[in-house]
């Protein structure tokens, strides 16, 4: 069953962050993975959440998704990342 990577990012370090959008995507497509939302302009409808960055990523399992996310390919993206933004993160298994 289809699983997607919910990301709302608050990226401290514009320029480190523009190496990690160079690493992230090869890794995710080396697990199926694909980019369904990467940075659009986000509109909050309803409540108080207001993500200066959202990202959404779909990968045909739950359990691709986290081969992905403990992967040796992501590894190096992930630490440039967690150095120059704060994330919240999750995951969340599709129809």
């Amino acid at each position: 069953m289809t699983a997607f990577i919910l990301v709302e990012i608050d990226i401290r370090d514009p320029e480190t962050f523009e190496r990690y959008k160079l690493l992230a995507p090869p890794s995710i497509a080396a697990y199926g993975g694909k980019y369904v939302v990467r940075g659009a302009p986000v509109e909050t409808l309803e409540g108080d959440w207001h993500p200066a960055r959202f990202v959404m990523v779909e990968f045909p399992t739950v359990e691709r998704a986290h081969a992905w996310w403990s992967s040796p390919e992501y590894a190096e993206g992930k630490a440039l990342r967690q150095s120059c933004a704060d994330t919240r993160m999750i995951l969340v298994e599709g129809l």
